[in-house]
């Protein structure tokens, strides 16, 4: 919902070729499970719950507090994610904005990257100030030094196949000292007392949110183990750095092979 500079709305970024876009809040009824939920719990209204529903398991509750907590309320893994960012950031999958927002105090340079229009008017409204609402894949934008992907953030590229693409993305993005700081899980866990299965990875999913009764669509999620990431990432010429592990969650650094 591209408007004019003249109107009053929100600000969300600058557009590939340095136009300023702006952004409305989407009408309710063009709104995902997810915008709602996070627009309802934005503006005070925590009545209702944000359902997961998966193709592993029973649904689980998303608590919506977790997609707007503060630095004190981070686990360690993300505040060492934070920690070892450089120079200019982008923040892929940033939600609402609390990784950025923290970056952004810290001084870096951050453009906050979502596909979720909503949550990236609450992030602008939250004092972002370079929230854009693009596709990861179809992103340009002068070289970055870090690219952050939290919350099991390498997830959203949905098969492991697509490493290599995401990879391949990446490296056009970033400057040629630049790195890749994400976290991911190990799900081996889930098949304790049943087989992977056959034909694919096992850390390959499928998700659906619902909200006040309304089912979005399901959506492709990928949790990568370090021992794969590792292996894949050097066959398309990466390092990989284990930074961090607690439990089955780990941190980890990208860099190009020279």
């Amino acid at each position: 919902m591209l408007i004019t500079e003249e109107s009053s709305v929100v600000h969300c970024g600058k557009g590939l070729q340095g136009t300023t876009i702006f952004w409305l809040s989407l009408p309710e009824h063009m709104k995902t499970p997810y915008d709602s939920a996070l627009s309802d719990f934005f503006s005070g209204n925590e009545e209702h719950k944000l359902l997961l529903h998966n193709t592993y398991g029973p649904a689980e509750e998303m608590p919506l507090w977790y997609f707007f907590r503060s630095y004190e309320e981070m686990p360690d893994l993300e505040k060492m994610a934070l920690s070892v960012c450089e120079g200019r950031v982008l923040d892929v999958g940033a939600g609402t904005g609390c990784h950025a927002l923290v970056l952004q105090h810290w001084g870096h340079e951050v453009v906050a990257l979502d596909t979720s229009q909503e949550a990236m008017r609450i992030a602008k409204e939250s004092g972002i100030e370079n929230a854009v609402c693009h596709d990861f894949f179809s992103y340009t934008a002068t070289p970055f030094d870090t690219l952050l992907c939290l919350m099991n953030g390498i997830g959203f590229i949905g098969r492991l196949s697509s490493l290599r693409v995401f990879l391949k993305k990446a490296s056009e993005l970033l400057g040629e000292e630049g790195q890749i700081i994400v976290d991911s899980s190990d799900i081996s866990y889930l098949y304790e007392a049943s087989a992977k299965p056959l034909g694919s990875y096992y850390g390959e999913v499928s998700f659906q949110y619902e909200y006040r009764g309304k089912r979005g669509d399901w959506f492709d999620w990928v949790y990568i183990d370090a021992d794969t990431l590792t292996v894949e990432a050097d066959a398309l010429g990466w390092h990989t750095y284990i930074l961090h592990e607690e439990n089955d969650q780990y941190l980890a650094r990208l860099i190009r092979k020279k």
